[in-house]
C-alpha cells in the first residue's frame, strides 16, 4: 500500500465527511476516465468527436477531465460516436 493510499484510508476512518466525498469524486473522477480510454482504445481524437457530437473539442475534455452530474444521454451518444455501446451495471 503506498503513502497515499495509506493516508486516504486513514482520513476516511477518521474524517466521514471527506469519506463521503472522497468516494463520490472519485466515482465521477472514474467516469471520465473511462470515457477517455474508451475514446483513445477506437482511435479517435477529442477534435473528431466533438466533430461528430457537432460541439467543442473542449466540451470533450470537460466530459473526460470533470464528468460530474454528467446525464446517461450525453455518455450514451458520447459512446455511439466512437462505436461503441452504453451498458450499465448496479453493484
Amino acid at each position: 500500500m503506498s503513502d497515499l493510499q495509506k493516508y486516504i484510508k486513514e482520513r476516511k476512518a477518521r474524517d466521514p465527511e471527506f469519506a463521503r466525498g472522497f468516494d463520490s469524486g472519485y466515482e465521477q473522477f472514474k467516469i471520465g476516465a473511462m470515457l477517455k480510454q474508451a475514446r483513445v482504445e477506437a482511435g479517435v481524437t477529442q477534435e473528431e468527436l466533438a466533430a461528430r457530437l457537432h460541439t467543442k473539442k473542449t466540451a470533450i475534455s470537460r466530459i473526460e477531465n470533470h464528468a460530474e452530474d454528467i446525464k446517461l444521454s450525453t455518455i450514451e451518444r458520447f459512446a455511439e460516436a466512437i462505436g461503441k455501446r452504453l451498458t450499465l451495471k448496479i453493484a
